[in-house]
């Protein structure tokens, strides 16, 4: 961090900026130059309050070298970090994990069968929403306790791993019992109170981005969950908001090679819910594959014009298969494999 300070500023003002700093263990440089004064501050400056020092009459400006972003950031961890999801392993550089499943859980035959689906495809991790946040109080808000222990069923006939939503702090328990990949959805995503609980426990989080949010927003609420002590965090981009109108949300592919760029944290894409419409996703999960991602998360129904939200976007099982055998040898292009 560098600290631009006035050139009148009084030395004793200084040096009580320097004290505050060198209380917390920071190596400090003063620095003078002709029109102004510059303290060069070394170490985890996060913990510092910029805008309160910015109340300070003789600072005009503070500037930060490194990121705000601690345990997150590649800078401090240059290694790819690898997630084990019940022995499934997502980043690195080797495999691309392809999660499927509806986007509500409607019954236990409905979730096995489909479960069947995706293994028989290639799949490797069941997705099924049982605690719906849905825009409109009047539409299905999911099965929840229900739809998670059904999941469980699921999980027991086929041995894929299971990842599903959590909305609350209050279903903590529930979720590190039952499921393997808790998700952190797009409107939790700076839900500052449960990503700080999620980072007391150990269990893998899918981290999905908010509608609106910037990609250091996103980071910085995976470092919440790590500074927790909780570095199983996995990123998930599935559309931003902008002015298009066509598809549900804009997919921004190109926060791939920046994610990898700044962080050490695999990513995988959600190309279901940035479309909103099934003919789209094939398309763009080729394209995510092709730009780096770690995984793809899909939304499978076998009767999606049936399907209780969301049946848009959601491919039937042979479409899956297909997009899973097309990624399959994209893969191969990139050096990898799925």
């Amino acid at each position: 961090m560098v600290i631009t300070c006035k050139k009148d500023a009084p030395q004793e003002e200084l040096n009580k900026i320097i004290t505050k700093f060198e209380n917390y263990g920071m190596q400090i440089k003063q620095i003078e130059g002709e029109d102004y004064t510059l303290i060069v501050v070394v170490g985890d400056t996060a913990i510092i309050d910029e805008k309160r020092l910015m109340c300070n009459p003789y600072v005009e400006s503070i500037s930060q070298i490194g990121t705000p972003y601690k345990k997150v950031s590649r800078i401090w961890h240059p290694e790819d970090s690898v997630v084990d999801v019940a022995g499934v392993k997502i980043g690195g550089k080797e495999k691309i994990v392809v999660m499927g499943g509806p986007c509500s859980v409607e019954g236990l035959e409905q979730i096995c069968d489909i479960s069947q689906e995706i293994k028989n495809a290639g799949g490797r991790i069941l997705r099924g929403g049982a605690y719906k946040p849905r825009t409109s109080p009047y539409t299905f808000q999911g099965l929840g306790r229900e739809g998670i222990m059904y999941m469980t069923q699921a999980r027991k006939l086929t041995g894929l791993p299971i990842v599903s939503e959590i909305m609350s702090t209050d279903k903590i328990d529930e979720f590190v019992e039952n499921v393997d990949l808790i998700q952190v959805g797009a409107r939790n995503m700076q839900n500052f109170d449960l990503l700080k609980a999620l980072g007391k426990t150990d269990k893998p989080i899918l981290l999905k981005r908010g509608l609106s949010n910037t990609i250091e927003e996103w980071l910085m609420s995976a470092e919440y969950i790590m500074a927790g002590g909780n570095n199983n965090v996995i990123l998930c981009e599935r559309g931003i908001r902008t002015f298009e109108t066509y598809t549900r949300n804009t997919l921004d592919l190109s926060v791939v090679q920046i994610v990898k760029k700044k962080t050490h944290l695999p990513i995988v894409i959600d190309p279901s819910h940035a479309t909103g419409n099934w003919e789209l996703v094939e398309s763009m999960s080729l394209a995510a594959v092709a730009a780096g991602a770690d995984g793809l998360m899909i939304e499978v129904h076998p009767q999606p014009e049936c399907a209780w939200s969301d049946g848009q976007q959601s491919l039937k099982p042979k479409n899956f298969k297909d997009v899973v055998e097309k990624a399959r040898a994209i893969a191969k292009v990139v050096g990898r494999d799925l």
